[in-house]
C-alpha cells in the first residue's frame, strides 16, 4: 500500500512541534483545527500508531513522530532550496524589494523576518523606504516602493492587499494608576487621561477610529515615536496609551506598566499590500510567506485576519 505522506503532513508536524499544540499548529498553517486534526488522523490510521502524545502541553512526540520528524526536517528545506532555484532560473536571479511601513512597532517583527528572506534570496536587493508612512500606497503606485506594510485594506486601482495577521491592542498604565485595577478599559476610562500616541493621523490609530471617535470621546494628547519612549511616560504617570500586545509584553514581564483589554477586545490587522502587476513576483510573495512564518512563531497573541 502506497503511504499517504505529503510535504504537507511535514509541514503539519513541524508547525505542531513549533507552535507547541493542534490549535496554534493550525492557525500558523492557515487551516481550521479539524482539517488539521484529520490530516493527523490519516497518518496515524495509516501507521497504525499514535504520532505524539495527547494532551500534553507542548506536545510530547512518540517515536514514529519523531521518526517523521526528521524526515521533514531533511526534506523540506531541500525543497525550499529547489524551487527557490527554479524560480530564479525562471525569473533571473536579481530583483529588487524596497519595503514601505505605516506602523511604527513594525520593525520588532520585520528585521528577522528581511534577515530570513536575504539568505534565501541573496541576490535581491532588499531595503526599507526611509522614514514611516502615513500613505504607503501611494509610493507604490509611484513606484519609490514595491511592497508595503498597512493597517487597512481599502480598495485601491492597481493595488492587491495580501493579509498578514491580527493582533490585539491593550492599555497600559502605570503600575499605581487608578486605571490599573480595571481589567477591562471602556471608552469612557479615556475621559480625564491624557493619551500618548505615535504622531500619525487619527485615522491610522485603531483606538481612536474604533473606539474613541465613535463614542464622541477626545481625550487630551500627547505623542512619541518611539515605543519605548511612550511606555516610560506611561510607566512615570504621564499618559496611558494603547499598543500591540507583542509590543509591550517585555516591559510587562519587567513589572513597568500593566495591561488592559480595550472593550470586547480591540484588534488591528497588517497587510501586504503590493501593485497588481507585482502580485505574482515570487520572491515578493515568499517575502509576505516568511513575514506570516516568522511572526505567527514569535509573537504572542496573533491570529488570522477574519
Amino acid at each position: 500500500m502506497n503511504s499517504p505522506l505529503e510535504l504537507r503532513h511535514l509541514r503539519t508536524l513541524l508547525a505542531l512541534r513549533e507552535c507547541g499544540g493542534v490549535s496554534a499548529a493550525a492557525k500558523r498553517l492557515f487551516l481550521t483545527q479539524s482539517a488539521l486534526s484529520h490530516q493527523i488522523k490519516l497518518l496515524e490510521d495509516f501507521y497504525n500508531a499514535p504520532l505524539f502524545e495527547r494532551k500534553t502541553q507542548p506536545v510530547q512526540f512518540t517515536a514514529v513522530g519523531e521518526r517523521l520528524l526528521r524526515l521533514a526536517e531533511e526534506i523540506l528545506p531541500a525543497v525550499i532550496t529547489c524551487g527557490r532555484d527554479i524560480v530564479q532560473l525562471l525569473e533571473g536571479a536579481a530583483g529588487e524589494l524596497r519595503i514601505a511601513v505605516e506602523c511604527h512597532t513594525c520593525f520588532d517583527w520585520l528585521m528577522p523576518a528581511m534577515d530570513d528572506f536575504r539568505a534565501a534570496w541573496p541576490a535581491i536587493e532588499l531595503d526599507i523606504v526611509s522614514g514611516f508612512q502615513a500613505d504607503p500606497v501611494s509610493l507604490l503606485l509611484t513606484r519609490r516602493a514595491d511592497l508595503a506594510i498597512v493597517s487597512k485594506a481599502e480598495e485601491t486601482n492597481n493595488i492587491v492587499f495580501d493579509p498578514l495577521f491580527s493582533y490585539e491592542m491593550v492599555g497600559i498604565a502605570a503600575k499605581n494608576h487608578p486605571l490599573a485595577s480595571k481589567n477591562v478599559w471602556q471608552a469612557e476610562d479615556f475621559i480625564e487621561e491624557t493619551l500618548i500616541t505615535y504622531p500619525v493621523p487619527d485615522d491610522m490609530l485603531d483606538l481612536l477610529r474604533l473606539v474613541l471617535t465613535p463614542a464622541g470621546i477626545s481625550p487630551k494628547r500627547r505623542t512619541s515615536e518611539l515605543t519605548i519612549a511612550i511606555v516610560q511616560l506611561v510607566a512615570s504617570r504621564r499618559g496611558i496609551a494603547a499598543l500591540p500586545y507583542w509590543a509591550v509584553l517585555p516591559y510587562l514581564q519587567k513589572g513597568y506598566v500593566s495591561a488592559h483589554r480595550i472593550g470586547k477586545g480591540l484588534r488591528s490587522n497588517l497587510y501586504a499590500a503590493k501593485r497588481t502587476d507585482d502580485s505574482a513576483t515570487s520572491y515578493i510573495s515568499q517575502f509576505c510567506h516568511i513575514v506570516r512564518n516568522r511572526s505567527f512563531a514569535e509573537l504572542p497573541g496573533l491570529s488570522l485576519i477574519e
